[in-house]
């Protein structure tokens, strides 16, 4: 798995995260699994026409399969503050709620940016679309002639 709970020490306290998941690993490691999915779900091209604008098209499986020191560290800065809003939806011990509100809003407007082309991260692995597939800069064509006959 592309995060581990070690990494989420950057961003949570120990006592905090054992307080709210109660010491259930498997609460941790489904946010975590959440927090990549959601992550993902961002970087990857849909099968809309939008995507063959020009804009880099991620290779998710290499960002994602990536490990340790191998993984972006933005990507993964990330993707520990979706996994941190995804375990704190459990509770509010000692944790300031809108800070982390607002953390995750700002992840997931830079991970849109990011999808969208607005900014790119030149160190992520790209899949090289065939030249075959880009996107036509305009269509043109006519309508069925109309016709007012009943």
């Amino acid at each position: 798995m592309f995060l581990n709970k070690e990494d989420l020490g950057v961003a949570i306290y120990g006592y905090q995260l054992e307080q709210i998941t109660e010491g259930n690993d498997s609460i941790v490691t489904m946010a975590m699994a959440a927090a990549q999915e959601e992550a993902r779900s961002y970087l990857t091209a849909n099968n809309s026409k939008d995507y063959l604008d020009g804009r880099f098209v991620y290779d998710t499986q290499a960002i994602f399969s990536a490990t340790g020191s191998d993984r972006n560290p933005l990507i993964l800065q990330h993707c520990i503050t979706l996994a941190k809003w995804h375990i704190v939806q459990l509770s509010n011990v000692d944790i300031l709620y809108e800070q982390i509100k607002e953390r995750y809003d700002r992840a997931t407007d830079w991970l849109t940016k990011l999808a969208e082309g607005e900014i790119n991260l030149s160190t992520l692995p790209t899949v090289n679309l065939s030249e075959d597939t880009t996107k036509q800069p305009f269509a043109f064509g006519s309508r069925a002639k109309f016709n007012h006959d009943y």
